[in-house]
């Protein structure tokens, strides 16, 4: 069922945005008099699910989910029809328009899905507003639950400051931060100190796994949660719900502080002074040779550190005016962290390529319930995604087209249709080949 909703969730969200993105293509077409012979969801080879043909246009849904197109006369496309292109020039045609009108009708897909991501931010901020850890209100410095975190230098209580010079604002921002930067800046005790993050970072953060979380947490207090029936103090006289405030009399705050304290404890039996019902109990424990309680700790959420006044949340709400900026801001950010994220995918020496995911990857990061809230968040973020993929320049892209086009305004020379029609070929092998090493890495990560 899991799966079912996440995979419903991904071809909702991947349909909109095919449809919208070719809708941007259609409209200028038609309106610049250019015949369209086909609106496609999805690819049609040898047969469509469904089709229908009004006016001068074919509309369907094909059977190989990898995207969509509109069949525009008179240019080199998917299609890859040679016929069409073999007879003279038509005033209806797309090769017949001024380069100016080509330029706009191949724009327009990409200027959707950047208008259409910017939209979705906006009215996502302006109906949940933002609720985040501000990265400033974490005073007394992270907790280390990461051996990579240890690899880069990172320890307890260390109060990360910048990255590549740029102050965090949401503690939640560290990883992405990282996985796009070069060096850090951190506030130990008082002390400021850079280090260098390694080149292949991003590699080892893949190497961990796919549930194995962010690589630091806010520091949390240690509250019981669970006593099992094996557990040396069962009878203790230890409750559910008791924070623990001392260890043998020595102040503690944090959850880490607790276990660091415990391993000097092993096989010892001791005092903890928890707090319960707002006085403080003094209960004699027995620590186990390994330093532990032999508890589980509490499940706290952001939520609860907020109410316990171990953090000062932000929950921000945005009336539609001041949304719009913050929806812009959003998009920006949203963008630059996918660049550098290309960025890095392109050197081989940081390992990222190994991070490239095809649909399961996509797919995978829809939740297993329906929430809205999510669901336009992660379609604005393909949307601004897939926009920018399109502008790249190569053929078989919307940013090959444009090349082209950019080359014949400036030069005043066309590209021949042979050249076109070969660069079409290249450009769909290697996207093809891109295609299928994405969702290899998905079939390798999936039995691995």
């Amino acid at each position: 069922m899991e799966i079912l909703i996440k995979a419903s969730q991904f071809i909702l969200s991947l349909s909109l945005l095919i449809v919208l993105h070719e809708l941007g293509h259609f409209i200028p077409a038609k309106l610049f008099k250019t015949k369209v012979e086909k609106f496609y969801l999805f690819f049609d080879y040898k047969f469509s699910l469904v089709k229908k043909k009004v006016g001068e246009t074919v509309y369907g849904i094909g059977w190989i989910p990898l995207g969509g197109y509109v069949k525009i006369a008179g240019m080199i496309d998917e299609s890859m029809d040679k016929e069409q292109m073999k007879g003279e020039p038509q005033p209806w045609e797309f090769r017949s328009k001024p380069a100016w009108q080509r330029l706009i009708i191949m724009l327009g897909g990409v200027f959707v899905n950047f208008v259409l991501g910017i939209f979705i931010y906006i009215m996502l901020m302006y109906s949940y507003g933002e609720k985040y850890l501000p990265n400033e209100n974490v005073t007394d410095g992270v907790w280390v639950t990461d051996s990579l975190a240890i690899q880069v230098g990172l320890q307890n209580g260390d109060k990360i400051v910048s990255v590549d010079g740029e102050k965090l604002r949401r503690f939640s921002d560290i990883t992405v931060a990282f996985i796009n930067g070069n060096r850090f800046t951190i506030d130990r005790d008082g002390q400021t100190i850079e280090k260098d993050l390694p080149v292949d970072f991003i590699s080892k953060l893949i190497d961990r796994g796919k549930d194995a979380g962010a690589i630091v947490s806010p520091r949390y207090p240690f509250i019981i949660g669970k006593i099992p029936d094996e557990s040396p103090n069962k009878d203790s006289g230890l409750l559910a719900k008791d924070l623990i405030v001392k260890v043998n009399g020595q102040e503690v705050k944090y959850y880490d502080e607790v276990q660091s304290l415990l391993l000097g404890y092993k096989g010892q039996n001791i005092q903890l002074s928890v707090k319960r019902d707002g006085g403080v109990e003094e209960i004699p424990v027995s620590i186990t040779e390994e330093g532990k309680l032999g508890v589980y700790a509490a499940d706290l959420k952001m939520s609860d550190l907020g109410k316990m006044g171990y953090y000062d949340l932000a929950d921000i709400s945005y009336s539609f005016s001041e949304a719009i900026p913050a929806g812009f801001r959003k998009s920006y950010e949203t963008l630059s962290n996918y660049v550098k994220q290309l960025k890095k995918i392109f050197n081989p020496s940081t390992g990222a390529y190994k991070g490239l995911g095809g649909f399961i990857s996509i797919g995978s990061i829809f939740p297993s319930e329906w929430s809205a809230q999510s669901f336009w968040n992660i379609t604005a973020f393909l949307s601004i995604m897939l926009g920018f993929m399109n502008l790249l320049p190569i053929p078989a892209l919307d940013g090959g087209h444009v090349v082209f086009t950019l080359w014949e305004m400036i030069t005043g020379k066309k590209p021949g249709d042979k050249f076109l029609e070969y660069a079409q070929v290249a450009g769909f092998i290697l996207l093809i080949a891109l295609l299928l090493f994405a969702n290899g890495n998905d079939i390798f990560r999936l039995f691995n």
